[in-house]
């Protein structure tokens, strides 16, 4: 049989996209292709959980239009499907004045994203809120919420089966190949399938993908591991919600924080080290060919060119423990280094240009046959469904579904 769209990769984006184009197109056939056994195996399955609010983005990117729209759906969602969602709230805190004016940028960006609730905070408040916090200057968000995305991912499936969509585990894309106006698409052990049309939601290799679909792309995914620690159990009281610093403008990733999880743990974490394989969840995992190809990208030594000092102490911070604690106790002074544990990490699938530029946005190129979600890092879970519904609507469009 020839679908109509193949969808690769079953990650929360992947889920989503195809669940809002079998809404939008009721009669279309669709197989979601993801070449591990189990559906939202990586970026899914370490998320931390948080559905995010939409403050740090800039007014007007895809990342601020989907993920206000998105927080919206997936609290809807979860609702409807008796999925627990924590409203616990976040703060964000300025820890010198130097980061104060960021701050009241941040505040002013989550206003102009229509952020419900964002607040700039007194001292005193914050102490209400997170007692053992350390700041000169704080915002709330009370509306950012946690919830544990491989159930929302599982959810979504049941919705797709229903359906009548077709998910094929064990299924790594390593082939695409143009015949007759269709796309067969091969794994290396010789198993095909054929579509009329594509969605690339591969996440850390997204832009394999699209190479094998011959897309045009000036991007490539350069993997960073985040590593987390775990507080003690008899310390959570430390931590009453998600206590974040001010992130530094020139890099895309939040810095460690405090995140309270939906299984009542929490975490300390994540720093950002390039990892040596595109699922590199540890330094031992080393894929060669994979590092290989990152290190002969030219955009990974003008981003290091530019970065190298912050990325010199990630690399310290993950190998010291001591240097994460001292990190960490810039927001949390109480805490102690026998208060955390190792935990787990994650892998963040990092679009970066030729010239060395840490691709920011959501990033999502078409043509003909195809479309190509090249960038979705945070918050790609928190606006899955804004996500989804936006593709959906671009193949209405680009491959004129009825």
């Amino acid at each position: 049989m020839t679908y109509d769209i193949a969808i690769v990769g079953a990650g929360i984006v992947g889920l989503a996209t195809a669940r809002a184009l079998a809404e939008r197109s009721p009669g279309a056939r669709l197989v979601l292709l993801e070449k591990e056994r189990e559906i939202a195996q990586h970026q899914t399955g370490h998320n931390s959980g948080v559905i995010h609010s939409g403050i740090y983005y800039k007014p007007g990117s895809y990342k601020a239009r989907l993920c206000v729209e998105g927080v919206r759906l997936m609290k809807a969602f979860c609702e409807k499907q008796g999925i627990a969602v924590e409203t616990c709230g976040k703060v964000i805190i300025a820890t010198s004045q130097a980061e104060v004016p960021r701050l009241q940028t941040l505040y002013e960006r989550g206003v102009a994203n229509g952020v419900p609730g964002v607040a700039l905070i007194d001292l005193g408040r914050l102490k209400e809120l997170e007692p053992h916090a350390n700041a000169v200057a704080a915002i709330h968000s009370p509306q950012t919420a946690i919830v544990d995305y491989g159930l929302v991912s599982q959810a979504f499936a049941r919705d797709l089966l229903a359906g009548g969509a077709v998910i094929e585990r064990g299924f790594a894309v390593a082939s695409i190949t143009r015949a007759a106006a269709e796309l067969r698409l091969g794994t290396g052990d010789g198993r095909v399938i054929t579509a009329r049309r594509l969605v690339n939601c591969a996440g850390l290799y997204s832009d394999v993908i699209a190479r094998l679909a011959g897309a045009t792309t000036d991007v490539q995914i350069v993997p960073f591991r985040g590593e987390y620690y775990m507080i003690r159990p008899e310390r959570h009281d430390l931590v009453r919600g998600l206590i974040y610093p001010v992130p530094d403008p020139e890099f895309p990733f939040l810095g460690v924080h405090f995140t309270r999880t939906i299984h009542g743990e929490v975490e300390a974490g994540p720093n950002a080290v390039l990892a040596f394989g595109r699922e590199g969840y540890r330094w031992s995992h080393v894929r060669p060919a994979e590092l290989a190809r990152t290190l002969a990208f030219p955009g990974v030594w003008r981003m290091a060119g530019k970065y190298w000092q912050t990325g010199a102490y990630e690399v310290y911070r993950s190998l010291s423990k001591a240097a994460f604690v001292k990190a960490l106790q810039r927001l949390l002074p109480a805490l102690r280094a026998d208060d955390i544990h190792p935990g787990g990490s994650g892998v963040r699938a990092q679009a970066v240009t030729r010239a060395g530029a840490l691709v920011d946005d959501f990033r999502i190129v078409e043509s003909a046959d195809a479309i190509h979600v090249l960038n979705a890092p945070s918050p790609g879970a928190t606006a899955s469904l804004a996500i989804g519904r936006h593709i959906a609507g671009l193949a209405a469009e680009t491959f004129q579904l009825r």
